[in-house]
């Protein structure tokens, strides 16, 4: 009979960790699956996949490493953590790449089997790091992860590799032990994921409860923790990645103006999940066409907007490039689509696999002629699902192209999402022109929308193309007056979209020395800077911008109300260019271009060095 080991429980406010091996490790999964049952939980909560671009690089190699950082806590968070409290780490390459990101004192938990001659050397180690003195700074608990795995699998009817590819079910355990997570959320997932392999599917359940067991019955681990359930508003709650969230989003935007959505679109990293998720609604009308290049996406969407769809097509920087040409038509055809960039490091192929926020300029001036479109930013994972509804509603109000820029990080990121009520979300409903008494394809409404006419409608032919418009009859033009009218028509209309865009809300003084700034995915950071340099004393207020063509009527005002203005971005400057540019107030720029999101830390530091670390005091 096995000894009890009494384990005392240590609680914590919050706790960061970080999963880390190769591509083949399962790395993903491991950090959805603690994700979700985290959610499970009621833990507030905030993920960071990070993974390379190579389907499979060499395993073992340091440019083969995958890794899934999860900051979850009691309280209400931002951000995914700056730095681990917890590395998992599958082999040395794993260690190697992430021990200068983990905190002084942090715990790793290693797999000691994976530490051998061979994979030391893969890393670039002289030694074994688990064996010489060079963690000593660090909680070191080496465990044999494959050899128990294989142990606990021995009577399974698998091959060696199968049993192996469950030792991430095996660190999954432990860890679920270690932190007091529950095991039916996951049991529940392996038994429906592998329900048509059973032995896959007992094999990864005798791998989990392994894990769990052996944290439960080792000496080696003292303590266990626990992190209480977050008081997060009453509702239903939903772990949510950005991209899950725009389809979600879109779908409820469909049924919200009672149109049939269609979504026109090429695989491109990181944004094909949205295709993904969208063509699992194939219940609610929503049609997924994956086309052959990103022109094609963006043609067919343009099709299905003149034929009376809510039209979307989804892409990368790369993506929007190749649709610059096609968005100009929908310019000049004044037909609604919203194209949905998920950013990410460039330029060219780039870093296909890493975040950025360096469409911004594309996003607003990359095409050819004067053809202004809507541009809105995500700035959240669960925001994704409010904006694509606003992307749909301007667009459908205001005939013309909406770009909806999202990022790598709160695409692939995730955190929980209270799921709105019916009720919550207004209706906006768009209905075609059919009287063809007097029907002229250019007259527009208040708003210099011109008419929605199908095609198939008696009595409403008309021909739509690149070529310029005349004005009213939409007949071909090439009158000089004609075209310099028409151009700036057109830049009106995007113009008087400022109307349905709520005024910019300060958080924090309405006046004072300094007014952080941000954009799109860099919410989380920037709030989680602000917030501790107010713990520190410093007066800072904080803006962050989700319409970025046009801007808030506001904001010039807003601005004027500051001494100092600071705009992290992760670029060169490229929303610090617009703002001197639209209102003439020089700004001090904060930029990154690491592929990885911010720390609010280096935020906070350059908080601290404008204000000379003493404002409040």
């Amino acid at each position: 009979m096995a000894k009890e080991i009494q384990k005392k429980v240590l609680d914590l406010e919050e706790v960061t960790v970080r999963f880390a091996g190769d591509s083949g490790d399962g790395i993903q999964l491991t950090g959805s699956q603690f994700s979700d049952t985290t959610a499970f939980v009621g833990n507030d909560l905030n993920t960071l996949p990070d993974y390379p671009a190579e389907i499979r690089a060499p395993a073992g190699t340091l440019y083969g490493v995958s890794g899934f950082q999860l900051h979850f806590s009691s309280v209400d968070i931002h951000t995914p953590g700056d730095t681990p409290d917890v590395l998992v780490a599958m082999n040395p390459a794993a260690l190697k790449i992430n021990l200068k990101d983990l905190k002084s004192g942090g715990i790793i938990i290693a797999n000691q089997d994976s530490f051998d001659p061979k994979n030391l050397k893969l890393a670039g180690f002289d030694s074994n790091p688990l064996e010489d003195d060079s963690l000593n700074g660090f909680k070191v608990f080496s465990v044999r992860i494959t050899s128990l795995t294989t142990e606990a699998l021995k009577d399974t009817p698998l091959s060696n590799k199968e049993i192996t590819r469950s030792k991430n079910f095996f660190a999954l355990g432990l860890m679920y032990w270690l932190f007091n997570r529950p095991l039916d959320p996951t049991l529940s997932w392996i038994n429906t994921k592998f329900k048509k392999q059973p032995d896959i599917a007992d094999a990864n359940t005798k791998a989990l409860k392994a894990g769990y067991y052996f944290g439960e019955q080792t000496e080696i681990f003292t303590a266990r923790y626990s992190v209480k359930p977050a008081e997060l508003p009453a509702g239903t709650y939903k772990n949510i990645s950005g991209n899950e969230a725009t389809a979600i989003g879109f779908v409820a935007a469909s049924q919200l103006c009672g149109l049939p959505l269609f979504l026109g679109s090429y695989p491109i990293t990181p944004a094909s999940d949205i295709l993904h998720f969208l063509s699992a609604y194939k219940n609610f009308g929503v049609k997924t066409f994956q086309a052959e290049d990103e022109i094609a996406g963006i043609a067919s969407a343009i099709g299905a907007a003149f034929g009376g769809s809510l039209a979307i097509t989804t892409t990368s920087g790369p993506g929007l490039a190749l649709k610059t040409e096609a968005t100009g038509l929908a310019v000049m055809t004044e037909l609604p689509i919203v194209i949905v960039d998920v950013q990410r490091g460039g330029p060219s192929t780039g870093l296909p696999t890493k975040t950025e926020q360096a469409d911004l300029l594309q996003a607003m001036y990359g095409r050819n002629g004067e053809a202004p479109v809507v541009v809105l930013a995500a700035s959240t994972p669960s925001d994704c699902f409010f904006m694509a509804i606003e992307a749909s509603k301007i667009a459908l109000k205001y005939m013309l192209p909406v770009i909806l820029l999202t990022d790598g990080y709160i695409a692939n990121g995730s955190e929980p999402w209270r799921i709105p009520h019916v009720d919550e979300l207004p209706r906006f409903e768009k209905s075609y022109y059919n009287n063809p008494e007097d029907f002229q394809p250019y007259r527009r409404d208040e708003n210099l929308a011109r008419p929605w006419a199908v095609p198939g409608t008696p009595g409403l032919e008309h021909r739509i193309g690149g070529l310029e418009k005349a004005n009213i009859s939409g007949n071909v033009s090439y009158d000089p007056d004609n075209h310099d009218f028409m151009c700036r028509l057109r830049a009106e209309k995007v113009a008087k979209v400022v109307n349905d865009i709520p005024d910019i809300v300060v958080d924090g003084p309405e006046k004072g020395e300094l007014l952080v700034m941000g954009w799109g995915g860099t919410r989380g950071s920037i709030t989680e800077a602000v917030t501790k340099a107010r713990k520190a004393g410093l007066i800072v207020s904080q803006i962050h911008l989700k319409y970025l063509n046009p801007m808030p009527k506001n904001l010039g005002e807003v601005l004027s109300n500051f001494n100092k203005i600071l705009i992290p971005e992760l670029n060169l400057g490229q929303l610090a260019t617009l703002i001197r540019k639209e209102f003439l107030r020089d700004v001090i720029q904060l930029n990154k271009l690491k592929g990885l999101p911010f720390k609010s830390a280096e935020i906070q530091n350059k908080i601290s060095e404008i204000l000379g670390g003493n404002n409040g005091k």
